[in-house]
């Protein structure tokens, strides 16, 4: 066995935990089951007999009876069992559920199984303390043992000589992604202040004259009730009628023209600004790491597709994938803009 090098004063856990397919010793079993697969399957095997027993001493009530009660009783802990054996005889089927390895799903099983089984016992036991009756058969003990002597095979294997050779030097693998140690957070950069706008000359708003009651009632040649008008007579000829007419468009018209080309002035200069964080189109010469903050690379760009760019920083390109992802490409030689 592998731990007959071990010293004395050595511990289980300070054997090799992994070893390539090549390097480790031969692990004996019953058929394709190690020693721990086979003593688990027993165990369910006998809880799923003992399952179908009454559960209560008044009436017939057995888990498959008693509601939603035989999914974790019993239904989760055979899912883990059918699991494992299909990890031996499939080695290409199911090698996971969800995040979970079979093992640690098996574990989650039993354990929560386990729990279930212990709180019957304690409701039992309270309620006799208290003067009731004694209302559950011995399928609750018994079941209680064999899934404590489940969560031993799953949870505690690892730690106990016979049945920890099916863990030890297992070949290394890479973990599933919500397994892997956590990414570092970064603190997001504070977005770039927006440049302020070019301040514009303040126009002397123009208003027509109001025509209104005269104020002055001593001058009935003041039509426009103002105390700053003169006081002029106007004789009915056509000269003369169109004569105020014309002074008023001719203001109006040179004011329209002036606020016309100072709008023009404005609008040229701002053209002529250079556009700040423009999107475009880069194609590499060859592939390139788009990383992340920390400098882990996210993913390639190459001569193969376009490539977005969102922001250009002079020595670095700020890059977005296709599925929303930002990045920031610091190799920005001899790249192509589209």
């Amino acid at each position: 066995m592998a731990d007959e090098h071990l010293d004395d004063n050595d511990t289980f856990e300070e054997a090799p935990a992994v070893a390539d397919a090549g390097e480790a010793p031969p692990q004996y079993g019953v058929g394709p089951f190690s020693i721990r697969e086979v003593a688990l399957a027993g165990v369910w095997l006998v809880a799923f007999i003992v399952s179908f027993f009454s559960l209560s001493t008044v009436r017939f009530d057995s888990v498959w009876t008693s509601g939603l009660a035989w999914i974790l009783t019993i239904a989760l802990p055979s899912v883990a069992v059918f699991l494992i054996a299909l990890r031996r005889l499939s080695p290409d089927g199911i090698r996971r559920v969800g995040s979970l390895g079979i093992d640690q799903f098996a574990s989650v099983a039993f354990s929560v199984s386990a729990i279930v089984w212990l709180t019957y016992a304690w409701e039992t036991v309270a309620f006799v303390i208290d003067g009731g009756p004694w209302l559950r058969s011995w399928v609750m003990w018994v079941e209680l043992v064999l899934m404590l002597a489940g969560v031993i095979l799953t949870v505690f294997a690892p730690f106990i000589p016979v049945v920890g050779e099916d863990f030890r030097l297992r070949p290394e693998i890479v973990a599933h992604r919500n397994a892997r140690p956590l990414r570092p957070i970064t603190a997001r950069p504070a977005p770039a202040p927006r440049p302020a706008p070019a301040p514009q000359e303040e126009q002397p708003a123009y208003s027509a004259p109001a025509y209104g009651a005269p104020a002055d009632y001593g001058n009935p040649y003041a039509p426009y009730g103002g105390e700053h008008v003169a006081d002029q007579r106007w004789t009915p000829d056509e000269t003369s009628a169109a004569q105020p007419a014309y002074a008023e468009a001719s203001h109006t018209g040179e004011h329209a023209a002036q606020h016309t080309a100072e709008h023009t002035a404005v609008f040229a200069a701002a053209s002529a600004e250079p556009p700040r964080h423009q999107a475009f189109w880069a194609l590499a010469p060859e592939e390139r790491d788009v990383v992340d903050e920390s400098g882990a690379p996210i993913w390639r760009i190459g001569p193969g597709a376009w490539a977005l760019v969102i922001e250009d920083r002079g020595d670095l390109f700020v890059m977005r994938h296709e599925d929303g992802r930002i990045g920031y490409l610091h190799d920005v030689r001899d790249v192509t803009r589209g």
